[in-house]
């Protein structure tokens, strides 16, 4: 799935940065870029984007202001770098936030949760109409940023997730080692289709579909034993009870 987006900022250096990050996201399509929020109006209008990247501090008509007059169709991210419009941005329905100066990381994590807003919004859609073809939609991979560069993964392919901190380990079927990203549990949880993924530990996430053996409150992938936390051992029993035979 591709995105159709546009960029909103009054400030040359910040609309050219997010420009170089739209460019080499590969599920983002820049279709606009504007430095005054009214010469996007018309475009915005005649040709609703999925999604648009919009500055809070403007002159004449702050995104704020702007945001109340934009479709719904079309999800926003604001864009700032003063903290205190967090709560207001949330008011208007923003998909997510983001604090100036902005990294890539942090940008690529909004952006995953725009394509998995839309790939949902699509699945269940589709599934109203017609199951199968809402089945041949469904989510298939996400994109990482690992090693300075972005990778795709299979979602059928992953075995488990284990959190570090700041960082991820992916464990990906076939892979001799662990793809290493640096992003949160929390963050990258939210990306996954909660049918095919389930949290175990506050460390880790697992593939049900993967697990092989289950030994004395742990699962077991190959030499790794991954404990079952009593914080989700309910969730997780109500998994077993659905397709197990005990």
């Amino acid at each position: 799935m591709t995105l159709n987006c546009i960029i909103i900022d009054d400030e040359p250096l910040a609309l050219g940065l997010m420009e170089s990050y739209v460019k080499k996201t590969p599920f983002l399509n820049l279709v606009g870029k504007f430095e005054n929020a009214m010469e996007a109006m018309s475009t915005l209008k005649e040709n609703p984007p999925h999604l648009l990247f919009l500055d809070i501090q403007m002159p004449e008509l702050n995104g704020l202001e702007f945001s109340k007059l934009i479709k719904d169709k079309t999800k926003i991210i604001f864009t700032t770098a003063f903290q205190q419009y967090a709560l207001e941005g949330y008011k208007v329905n923003a998909l997510d936030y983001l604090m100036k100066p902005i990294s890539y990381p942090d940008f690529l994590e909004a952006a995953n949760k725009a394509l998995s807003w839309y790939q949902m919004t699509s699945s269940e859609n589709k599934e109203n109409g017609n199951t199968e073809e809402g089945k041949e939609d469904r989510k298939r991979s996400i994109f990482v940023k690992s090693d300075y560069k972005l990778v795709q993964i299979d979602l059928d392919k992953i075995t488990h997730i284990e959190g570090l901190k700041d960082y991820v380990k992916i464990f990906v079927e076939g892979e001799n080692y662990p793809i290493l990203s640096l992003m949160s549990m929390k963050s990258l949880e939210a990306m996954l289709p909660s049918d095919q993924f389930i949290r175990v530990h506050r460390s880790f996430i697992v593939q049900p579909q993967k697990i092989k053996v289950i030994e004395r409150n742990r699962i077991v992938f190959g030499k790794e034993y991954i404990p079952i936390s009593d914080s989700y051992k309910d969730s997780f029993q109500e998994f077993l009870n659905k397709y197990s035979i005990l």
